[in-house]
């Protein structure tokens, strides 16, 4: 099955999360069922941006590859091509980690 294709409009993101540390930093082993789910992710793939009023376009910020912190309730949860994704305004992003 080829991959699916898929481009976000305006100023929504595509992120991928990151997974959860299985430990804590003690050394204990955090068991599936009380893992919270990460706040943080790989951008996937970036829509051209927004528009203000005049309707001049708005450039994002954001960059495909870049590893990002969102907030714990943001975004819509996907599944695209078997995989697991959030679609998410800009705006939902609180910063990028380098």
């Amino acid at each position: 099955m080829a991959k699916t294709n898929f481009r976000p409009l305006h100023d929504r993101v595509v992120v991928k999360r990151v997974d959860a540390e299985t430990k804590t930093k003690g050394g204990i082993i955090i068991p599936d069922s009380a893992k919270e789910k990460p706040q943080e992710g790989l951008v996937v793939a970036v829509g051209p941006g927004g528009r203000d009023e005049a309707g001049k376009l708005i450039p994002i910020d954001i960059k495909t590859g870049d590893r990002v912190l969102f907030g714990k309730w943001s975004g819509t949860e996907i599944k695209l091509d078997g995989e697991e994704l959030l679609i998410m305004k800009e705006s939902d992003i609180m910063g990028v980690l380098s």
